[in-house]
């Protein structure tokens, strides 16, 4: 689990004082909160749970623009993760990873084959090499996927999502190994070698 920092808190804001500061930023398109270095103000009570519902004071956040517009101004530095804006930086709680990938659709066949996602808050992208799939596996083998969706921030996707590409995956040698994969944007992404697939 990634939690925010457990520094002392200076003036912490309210997710109100933060909004207001991301609608202000965001009117220019993506803000580029990789390049700010505001003071950290301490932990906000806002938790991304792993099916990306977005909690504020341990209530639900129920406006979906809301919740568009706080992920336009998140950041993760190492395993942390914190809501930034050129003037404030505040840690918030996210259980696994920010985003959900909600749905994909694939075009192409084989290595010409093109995967887009799309994630719970609208975002829109192709896996390729600059939105990598990765698999990773609990002690039990059990599967979580994910795809990058910009800077550092990953996405989870949904299970049926996964069924989905589980059906598109396709065989590879990859440095002399057999792997079980999918292709998108003609990059090769791992999924599980396929020996353990025949056994």
């Amino acid at each position: 689990m990634a939690k925010g920092t457990g520094a002392q808190k200076l003036d912490l804001p309210s997710a109100e004082n933060i909004a207001a500061s991301a609608m202000e930023v965001a009117k220019s398109g993506l803000p580029p909160v990789e390049d700010w270095n505001p003071p950290f103000c301490g932990d906000l009570d806002m938790r991304i749970a792993r099916d990306g519902t977005w909690f504020y004071l341990g209530t639900p956040i129920g406006r979906p623009a809301l919740v568009k517009l706080f992920s336009t101004i998140l950041r993760r530095d190492g395993e942390k993760y914190f809501l930034v804006t050129p003037v404030e930086k505040v840690g918030i709680t996210v259980d696994d990873a920010p985003f959900v990938a909600v749905d994909v659709e694939a075009s192409g066949t084989g290595e010409g084959q093109v995967l887009r996602f799309e994630t719970q808050v609208g975002d829109m992208f192709q896996a390729g090499s600059d939105h990598p799939i990765r698999v990773s596996y609990d002690e039990a083998g059990e599967p979580s996927p994910y795809v990058l969706v910009r800077r550092n921030l990953e996405a989870l996707i949904d299970r049926k999502s996964f069924y989905r590409l589980v059906d598109l995956g396709a065989h590879h040698d990859v440095e002399g190994v057999r792997w079980f994969g999918l292709w998108s944007n003609g990059s090769f992404f791992k999924v599980i070698r396929s020996a353990a697939l025949e056994g």
